[in-house]
């Protein structure tokens, strides 16, 4: 009797076979193949960039995860990215994490320096990610999360703390009376309004409280960016006067503005060249008005 199977006949029964073989792999071992294909395919791609690029720069990224044993302890990884004119921080990260890492973790939103979500440790200062230049750094570029604050993840630290103090001056506005009409408008005049403008661009980033070492060491002071928001509404000619005194009352306790030393380092480092420092000391010497007498 022969044995011989025709080549149709193999054709088929290796196509059952592969068939077979792919219903055995589950849909979760099945992407996890797809992802651990694309990331091969886009590493290379990587390297191949580097290699023709004309110029690369090396990011030295803090890396930390304490949900993975072996990512407990801090260290600093090294990606090489290609680099062209007009690169910022932001986009070189999202290159390192789209190439090389998936896991590396950041913030980042608008990429328009309105958002402040991406605000990080630079080169040894405080900056927005997405506004700086490579080509303004030195290189090799060491990039951290943000001084005095909790590390969650890489560079994502947790702003829970920040938000608080904001909220503690309760930033909204109140005033005493209301337009008369339903549709007639809260007045201001061009020079309150110019009085208080440079305050209303704050984006709350934290840059400016996590270079502070008064809050660094004070962990009730209400920082630079709270107290500028209270600035914002004090110094507004609609706040009801009551309101306002209630307000320097908050701002005049023992970490409120009396804390601040003056040192700068808050108007330094704000993205949006808010004078900080200035404001809090007109505020302490609002605070100090709002408390002589005549009589």
């Amino acid at each position: 009797m022969s044995t011989h199977v025709s080549e149709d006949a193999e054709d088929a029964t290796e196509q059952e076979t592969s068939e077979a073989d792919t219903e055995t792999v589950s849909p979760g071992e099945r992407r996890r193949a797809e992802k651990t294909e694309r990331g091969e395919r886009l590493r290379e791609e990587a390297e191949q960039a580097v290699g023709e690029a004309e110029e690369t720069v090396a990011l030295k990224v803090f890396r930390f995860d304490p949900e993975v044993a072996d990512k407990r302890a801090p260290r600093f990884d090294t990606f090489h990215v290609p680099y062209h004119k007009g690169m910022t921080v932001l986009d070189s990260l999202i290159y390192a994490r789209d190439h090389y890492d998936s896991t590396l973790t950041f913030r980042h939103s608008c990429r328009q320096a309105v958002c402040g979500s991406d605000a990080l440790f630079i080169n040894g200062s405080q900056r927005l990610a997405c506004k700086t230049q490579l080509g303004d750094l030195d290189w090799p570029v060491r990039v951290e999360p943000l001084p005095h604050q909790e590390v969650v993840k890489d560079l994502v630290v947790d702003m829970e703390h920040f938000y608080e103090q904001m909220d503690a001056v309760e930033p909204f506005f109140d005033p005493d009376d209301l337009p008369d009409g339903d549709l007639e408008e809260q007045r201001q005049s061009p020079e309150n309004r110019e009085k208080v403008k440079l305050s209303t661009r704050c984006i709350w980033c934290g840059a400016c409280m996590s270079s502070c070492n008064i809050a660094a060491g004070d962990n009730q002071y209400l920082g630079p960016a709270a107290i500028n928001k209270a600035y914002r509404f004090a110094m507004d000619e609609r706040e009801g006067e009551t309101r306002k005194e209630e307000r320097l009352h908050v701002l005049e306790q023992e970490h409120g503005v009396w804390r601040c030393q003056t040192q700068f380092s808050c108007t330094e480092v704000c993205p949006k060249d808010i004078p900080l420092t200035e404001h809090i000391q007109e505020l302490k010497r609002e605070a100090v008005k709002s408390n002589l007498k005549f009589w």
